[in-house]
């Protein structure tokens, strides 16, 4: 017992000292009189009059630097994977077989694996390149140049939209046009017409819940961190980074996991209503 006592004692003793310091480091570092918050994404130029934010720009900078990545990654294919190959290889079996204990069948995962796998990536890197040193410091007139992409709702509601269209056209080729308004139109009982309008409100939930759930998550977890850099910028915030970094991926694997289920879902025949 001895050993673990002088163990949470040191470990006390060096969070109160990084405590200490930090307080100590606050006094002599600069104000900027409180913390910028902002929904909108900045504009940084615009052409012809359409405006270029920081969220556009880097999201089409991250598009094309993945569509690089991928065609590199074609071009020196080798039957013995090594390096990147391997861990490319690696990520996409898994993710792969993944998608297939979800959707039971080889030929459903073949059509939804390239849209999940790809708005898993996208995603990732967007989140992920928020945590790159030095990114928040970078200006373009006076407007700070990076911000995370997901943070712009523009873009995650046309990811969202995108999606629930999809849904919707897998919906309507499995079951037919008829068959697929006949879900949400059935007067064929008092309890068909009650389910119907259910599904309606459920399909117009899922671009709200979706897109609601990463925009909220990432937002507000670099709400939080610009928050304690403010209050507090040594050490301190260093956790609520670490939970930023985590929700980050978290987040990813959650949206492109709903994207799985929902398309798997609409891939079914609809059993109710006749």
């Amino acid at each position: 017992m001895i050993p673990k006592r002088k163990s949470s004692k040191l470990t006390l003793l060096f969070v109160g000292a990084i405590l200490l310091l930090s307080f100590l480091l606050i006094k002599d570092a600069p104000h900027d009189g409180g913390v910028h918050v902002a929904i909108a994404p900045e504009v940084l130029f615009s052409i012809g009059g359409f405006p270029v934010t920081n969220t556009l720009f880097w999201g089409i900078f991250l598009s094309l630097v993945l569509i690089a990545m991928a065609l590199r990654l074609r071009s020196t294919l080798q039957e013995i994977p090594r390096g990147f190959q391997n861990l490319a290889e690696a990520l996409i079996e898994k993710f792969f077989d993944f998608t297939n204990t979800i959707t039971g069948s080889i030929e459903k995962t073949k059509k939804i694996f390239p849209l999940a796998f790809s708005l898993f990536l996208f995603i990732l890197f967007a989140n992920l390149f928020a945590f790159l040193p030095g990114a928040s410091a970078m200006t373009f007139h006076g407007e700070p140049l990076f911000r995370a992409v997901v943070t712009d709702y523009n873009l995650v509601l046309f990811m969202t939209l995108t999606t629930v269209i999809i849904i919707q056209i897998v919906a309507i080729a499995v079951n037919g046009p008829f068959g697929y308004l006949k879900k949400f139109i059935n007067f064929s009982s008092p309890l068909n017409f009650i389910l119907g309008i259910m599904d309606t409100v459920g399909e117009l939930s899922k671009v709200l819940s979706m897109s609601f759930r990463l925009f909220g998550n990432i937002f507000a977890g670099e709400v939080l961190v610009a928050v304690m850099l403010s209050l507090m910028p040594y050490f301190v915030p260093l956790p609520f980074m670490l939970i930023g970094l985590l929700s980050a991926v978290i987040q990813a694997f959650v949206f492109s996991l709903l994207t799985i289920v929902f398309i798997t879902m609409a891939s079914e025949k609809a059993s109710h209503g006749a």
